[in-house]
């Protein structure tokens, strides 16, 4: 019978992703190929699709960055909801003017895809020298001779 050892933590093995991590990378990937199809000539049923797709995409990037807060990428994902929102439409009319919004905006996915999280780099401490101090001990010091 094998029992799990309860003081050593289970390793995910290579390979195997938290879905924490998975569901940003996927949901971004989903959102570029979506827009970089809209490229095509469709019908207007996929429009409306990837309306709705992208507009989840930029809520679900918009609820993770605020809790990060990292509001400059919260300001950019406001402005692609508010072009792609599904609820109340912005009609460009020309295909011309969608193709170089739907690139910069699968672009904009495709980045955060592979966007990784950096730690802060800690600045190195200025290096000082340490000299060692000297002890003075109380029968050490000088006694002044008696008049």
């Amino acid at each position: 019978m094998l029992t799990k050892d309860p003081v050593k933590p289970s390793v995910a093995k290579k390979g195997k992703h938290n879905s924490s991590v998975m569901l940003p990378w996927v949901v971004s990937a989903i959102c570029a190929i979506a827009c970089f199809l809209a490229i095509l000539r469709l019908p207007i049923e996929y429009y409306t699709f990837l309306r709705t797709i992208i507009s989840l995409g930029a809520l679900i990037f918009i609820y993770s960055w605020i809790k990060q807060k990292n509001y400059a990428l919260v300001i950019i994902f406001v402005l692609v909801l508010i072009l792609f929102n599904p609820l109340f439409p912005i009609y460009l009319h020309r295909k011309s003017i969608w193709i170089p919004l739907d690139i910069i905006t699968g672009l904009l996915f495709l980045l955060i895809a592979f966007y990784k999280k950096s730690e802060p780099v800690k600045q190195d401490e200025k290096a000082t020298e340490i000299l060692p101090v000297q002890k003075t001990y109380a029968r050490d010091r000088m006694v002044s001779a008696k008049r």
